[in-house]
């Protein structure tokens, strides 16, 4: 019986202990954070506000219920937004913007305090709005095509410099599509197919003038060459001519000879008789 109390007042001191080794495991848990790579952190406390330290990678500690650490992600991350603006010339163009942006670290607390954890959907959005429709703004439509590499660099610029201002750096920016609206672009089309017959039009009459001039050649030699062939037969004859007719004739003889369906009939009686003996043939049938 006497070991009855004994026991309970050893099992109750095991589970004060426990519970105290549970109770203080929970508050150092409680202080201790971890800051992963790629990230910082910054602590708010309840009596000094947002500590102006930015908070490295490891584990820390803070005091617990007095102090909270928010953590920052700070490699850099991609974003798009589209804007549709007016040109100079009154059309309207839609463009879509992407940035890579990432908190300045030195002044990640004061991020914090202006902006809180989501800063760059806060301000990207409405900076990159405003910066494309002054740029834009600043050219003709057809302008946008054929400048764009300026428009991207006054873009570019302009979208750094606003950023500095909240403490967002931004490693890249680029416009990654531009399209006008309906009208515009039929229009751009007609213009083009209107270019494209004028230039077509040009090569037929280049073409035509050419052709011209090579009639004008052509008949001009022919003339040159009968001129000379004219004053050739007054000062040596006609026996030239007369030896090329000759030589055609022979030419012309040797290819019917070579046609089984042509037949050579004399001149003069020979002919007539063996005429007369075909006649006869014939009517003898």
């Amino acid at each position: 019986m006497s070991g009855g109390p004994a026991a309970v007042s050893f099992l109750t001191n095991i589970a004060k202990a426990a519970a105290g080794l549970g109770a203080a495991a929970s508050l150092l848990s409680a202080s201790l954070y971890t800051v992963d790579g790629g990230e910082r952190a910054v602590v708010f406390d309840r009596f000094r506000g947002v500590l102006p330290e930015t908070v490295g990678e490891g584990t820390h500690f803070i005091v617990p219920w007095l102090q909270k650490p928010y953590i920052f992600d700070i490699r850099t991350r991609p974003h798009n937004f589209s804007s549709n603006s007016g040109t100079k010339d009154l059309q309207m163009v839609n463009l879509t913007l992407r940035l890579l942006s990432r908190p300045d670290v030195v002044n990640l607390s004061t991020i914090f305090t202006s902006l809180g954890l989501e800063y760059d959907d806060k301000v990207l959005p409405s900076i990159g709005n405003e910066v494309l429709k002054a740029v834009v703004a600043q050219f003709n439509a057809d302008q946008l095509l054929t400048d764009r590499p300026h428009v991207s660099a006054l873009v570019r610029d302009s979208l750094i410099k606003r950023a500095r201002e909240f403490n967002i750096i931004l490693d890249d920016v680029a416009i990654t599509h531009l399209s006008y609206g309906a009208d515009f672009s039929q229009a751009v089309e007609k213009k083009q197919v209107a270019q494209q017959e004028a230039e077509r039009s040009k090569f037929l009459v280049a073409k035509a003038e050419q052709e011209r001039r090579a009639a004008i050649v052509r008949a001009e030699g022919e003339s040159e060459s009968a001129r000379l062939i004219s004053e050739a037969t007054a000062i040596a004859g006609t026996g030239l001519i007369e030896l090329r007719r000759i030589e055609a004739a022979k030419e012309i003889a040797a290819e019917l000879a070579r046609s089984p369906n042509v037949a050579y009939i004399p001149s003069g009686d020979n002919g007539k008789m063996l005429l007369g003996l075909n006649a006869a043939g014939f009517g003898g049938r």
